[in-house]
């Protein structure tokens, strides 16, 4: 979705868009017609909703608790190869 549906779509205003992006904590595909979002950044941007008006983390905390899920999903999709090979050569 382009820029303006994600805004729509996440509630979001347009300068908390363009800081949370420089921040890096929605990372929108680069095109020839602008940003491209995906529903990755539509679950994203309510999770950093989520944990600061319900949770009152701060801008750091959010830093460290995306770095962490980023992580956690790298990690689980390592695993997930790594037992489907192991699969594979078993059978």
């Amino acid at each position: 979705m382009n820029k303006d549906e994600f805004l729509t779509s996440s509630g979001l205003s347009v300068q908390t868009l363009e800081f949370w992006v420089e921040q890096q904590w929605l990372i929108p595909e680069e095109t020839s017609a602008g940003q491209n979002f995906s529903d990755r950044e539509i679950a994203r941007a309510r999770l950093v909703q989520n944990l600061k008006s319900e949770f009152g983390v701060n801008d750091e905390g959010i830093d460290v608790i995306l770095h962490l899920l980023d992580q956690l999903h790298g990690l689980r999709s390592a695993f997930m190869q790594l037992h489907s090979g192991m699969r594979d050569t078993s059978g």
